[in-house]
């Protein structure tokens, strides 16, 4: 038998090995889980892919074979079960083990069944003698001696580290204040906005008095609140550093607004607490539907290209695709595909996304272009190709400050 948590696990890690997305798919896939079985589908997931540098060098060291050339099969089973066997300390040993076992049978890959035994038999907790940084800090060498020039050496081990530990979960709550958060999930706000991430509106906060009974801190952010217990069902989960960019708009109410990358409609949403008169463009139709019912214009468009507008917006977001170097402990699958050369293109995208922005800019406007990205390709040098007036940039970091890491711009027009 395989607990519905480890088959789960198993066909997600196989869909991420061909492209898929971890979050995406533990989100689709959890539905018939029960609430503990989709808990322990996503710590194994993300445990796998996070540690996966460390995780390799032990099937390497143990079996005596590269991992790169076992079986796709072979080797997630094994990942699987060494993260659970050296860092789930509730999980037993037995059922690590020879469940995975028995997902390499299941795959068709019996002949490798004494393999994965044998290899797991001798995994235990002990300290681990890693052969250099990268596999210790489980990223790649290349990426890691990025980090090292741009922000030195100790600051980049911080940004390491942090992507190998889960993410606080932090919730979007809306003004004004419910009385209680009973209110919230009882309440006509109950189900406005999901835990998914997709934004479906504003819900209301529990009562500040009440904030450590609820589960909820406030943060430096307005709205922004740590879960600290309990869960979000029927809030809207967004990071700090992603609730962090909308502010830099100094949004009024009556404002012009256009969000130009809007989907999946988060920033949009905190736009439009401010009270503005929003037109959200996405170039994807699949992920703009999901922002109905937010009460703003929905436009597809390829903001690379020249914007359909007549009129000029006092206020506009650049929320640029990219390549999400500072969302890696969150999407730790990113670290491994990303490669040395993707971020020309994307930095050619970006920047056509920002000159067609600017165009659209009201004169004493202002423009906040920003990324999840940590790059230098990304960020600055996005901004020095363009040229325009900059009134401040701003830049978070994981591990130094809490959250994702993230970039932005400020930039004015005449």
């Amino acid at each position: 038998m395989v607990s519905p948590a480890r088959a789960a696990a198993f066909e997600i890690l196989r869909l991420v090995e061909g492209g898929g997305y971890a979050s995406d798919l533990l989100f689709s896939r959890s539905g018939g889980l029960d609430s503990r079985d989709a808990g322990l589908a996503s710590e194994i997931v993300l445990g796998s892919l996070r540690f996966q540098g460390q995780l390799d060098f032990l099937i390497e060291h143990l079996s005596g074979r590269a991992a790169a050339r076992l079986d796709p099969e072979v080797r997630i089973a094994l990942r699987m079960a060494i993260y659970q066997l050296r860092h789930l300390s509730r999980v037993p040993e037995h059922a690590a083990v020879s469940e995975s076992v028995e997902l390499v049978k299941r795959a068709r890959k019996r002949s490798a069944a004494p393999l994965v035994n044998a290899v797991l038999r001798k995994v235990d907790r002990e300290a681990v003698a890693w052969p250099d940084r990268a596999v210790e800090l489980s990223h790649p060498a290349w990426l890691l001696e990025r980090w090292e020039r741009q922000f030195g050496c100790e600051t980049a081990e911080k940004i390491a580290r942090a992507n190998l530990a889960t993410p606080e979960t932090y919730v979007r709550i809306a003004e004004p204040l419910a009385d209680a958060r009973g209110s919230v999930l009882g309440g006509a706000a109950a189900g406005s906005a999901t835990a998914s991430g997709a934004a479906r509106g504003g819900a209301l906060a529990p009562n500040r008095d009440r904030e450590g009974a609820d589960g909820f801190e406030a943060t430096e952010v307005p709205g922004c609140y740590r879960v600290t217990a309990g869960h979000a069902e029927g809030l809207r989960i967004q990071d700090i550093g992603s609730q962090s960019i909308v502010p830099l708009l100094d949004l009024q109410p009556g404002q012009t607004f256009l969000d130009l990358c809007a989907a999946p409609g988060n920033k949009t949403a905190q736009a439009l607490e401010s009270g503005v008169r929003a037109v959200a463009c996405d170039i994807h139709l699949s992920r703009l539907v999901n922002m109905r019912g937010l009460g703003c214009d929905l436009v597809v468009l390829d903001g690379t290209r020249p914007l359909p507008f007549r009129g000029r917006f006092e206020r506009i977001l650049v929320d640029a695709p990219c390549s999400g170097t500072g969302t890696l402990g969150r999407n730790p699958e990113i670290k491994w595909r990303l490669q040395p050369g993707d971020f020309e293109a994307l930095h050619r995208r970006q920047v056509a996304l920002l000159g067609n922005a600017l165009e659209r800019l009201a004169p004493g406007g202002r423009l906040v272009y920003s990324t999840c990205s940590l790059e230098r390709e990304e960020n600055e040098d996005v901004i020095a190709a363009i040229g325009a007036p900059v009134e401040r940039l701003w830049r978070r970091l994981p591990g130094v400050d809490r959250g994702d890491g993230f970039f932005a711009a400020v930039l004015t027009s005449d």
